[in-house]
């Protein structure tokens, strides 16, 4: 697989850009380097070159190196470094991922080579074995779409939220994914987006409400405390039917209303406000309990908060996945924890990937926690399985 990736360096030191390319040849790599990012830039750039760029650059700088890449639709992933401030770095991390670049590593000068070739052995051990670069979505018709809920071929997965305390099982999220006969399991950000713009939407929250419910009923069974969380849509939550037919489906599968969240992201309430605050004060009036998603990475999170009648604030994984080795990240995670609690929410953090994260968590006070270090995803077989092995 190696050979089908190569590294550019790009840096205003030829010094640097030559020590940085032997080190990377050393190590088995196909290498090219350049001090000039305009000759740069009118060459081809394969998605298959991780570009080793330093940020200060002569004429253009790195960030116009990012923008005039991303507007080429060359996606190739970046090892970003700079002698400048730490937070321009991370600043031009959130810029690059933001465009669909994926970012490596960040190095701020001078660093440790022994850094860059421990580095560049992991690259190769992991970054290459898989693909790293967002592949052009499928697209499906309204036709399909129609076709795929009228045969019930859209299922349900779970995963598990933990009490951090106690280490016992709280709740469940529900995901929906699309059993596609032909091209196997479906993610939702291949077809949420075009479910809503097909005016689908509704129809589909209803089956995945149902269906949610049914499989809650029969988890109750091993774990009678068991909550359900299901996330909801801008639309869904501007329709003044919404909470009457949510009510209706918890009531036909005995589920009281307070053992399920409806998980919503800061965006979806902001773009309507008057007609969300209608719709999730009346829900929240019938016992639903009210889960704010992704905190943090939208525009108004605190208008969200002092309006909305949120009762949960759940950690966004961009914070809590790289709390531990960015620490900025740590302190968005701490002020999310300690404004949970000022506001008399509950805080639940997601990306929870490793026993280092959770002991963190479970010190600042968090309460909740989800992630594949609990589990990932489980299909109802699958969940119930481990919940049982619980």
């Amino acid at each position: 697989m190696l050979e089908d990736y190569s590294i550019f360096v790009l840096d205003d030191d030829p010094q640097y850009a030559e020590l940085l390319t032997v080190i990377a040849k050393d190590d088995g790599w196909q290498v090219e380097s350049s001090t000039n990012p305009v000759a740069f830039l009118q060459q081809q750039v394969s998605d298959h070159t991780i570009l080793v760029l330093d940020l200060i650059l002569p004429n253009i700088d790195g960030i116009e190196v990012i923008r005039a890449l991303a507007k080429r639709e060359c996606f190739c992933p970046l090892i970003l470094i700079s002698g400048f401030d730490n937070k321009v770095l991370h600043s031009a991390q959130q810029l690059a991922e933001a465009h669909r670049m994926p970012v490596i590593a960040t190095l701020t000068k001078p660093f440790e080579l022994d850094r860059f070739i421990t580095l560049l052995h992991n690259v190769k051990n992991n970054y290459t074995r898989k693909e790293l670069v967002q592949g052009k979505k499928i697209t499906f018709s309204r036709q399909e779409l129609k076709a795929a809920l009228a045969n019930d071929e859209f299922t349900m997965h779970y995963q598990p939220q933990i009490d951090i305390a106690s280490g016992k099982v709280r709740s469940i999220e529900a995901l929906v994914r699309w059993q596609h006969p032909h091209l196997g399991l479906v993610y939702p950000d291949e077809f949420i987006s075009l479910i809503e713009g097909f005016g689908l939407i509704d129809e589909l929250t209803s089956s995945v409400l149902s269906a949610a419910c049914e499989d809650l009923k029969q988890f109750k069974v091993y774990q009678p405390q068991l909550n359900l969380s299901v996330n909801v849509t801008s639309d869904n939550i501007v329709s003044l039917a919404f909470p009457e037919l949510l009510k209706n489906i918890s009531d036909e599968n005995n589920i009281k209303p307070n053992d399920i969240t409806l998980e919503l992201t800061e965006s979806a309430v902001m773009g309507h406000l008057t007609s969300s605050l209608d719709v999730l004060s009346r829900l929240r009036m019938k016992g639903f309990h009210l889960s704010i998603d992704d905190f943090g990475t939208g525009y108004s999170s605190l208008q969200q908060l002092y309006q909305a009648p949120f009762n949960e604030l759940k950690i966004d994984r961009t914070f809590t996945s790289k709390m531990l080795v960015d620490n900025e990240a740590m302190v968005i995670v701490k002020i999310c924890i300690m404004l949970g609690k000022m506001l008399n929410m509950k805080t639940l953090a997601e990306g929870v990937e490793n026993e280092e994260i959770l002991n963190e968590l479970k010190q600042l006070g968090c309460d909740y926690a989800q992630g594949y270090f609990v589990s990932k995803p489980l299909s109802f077989n699958q969940f119930s399985e481990w919940l049982l092995s619980q």
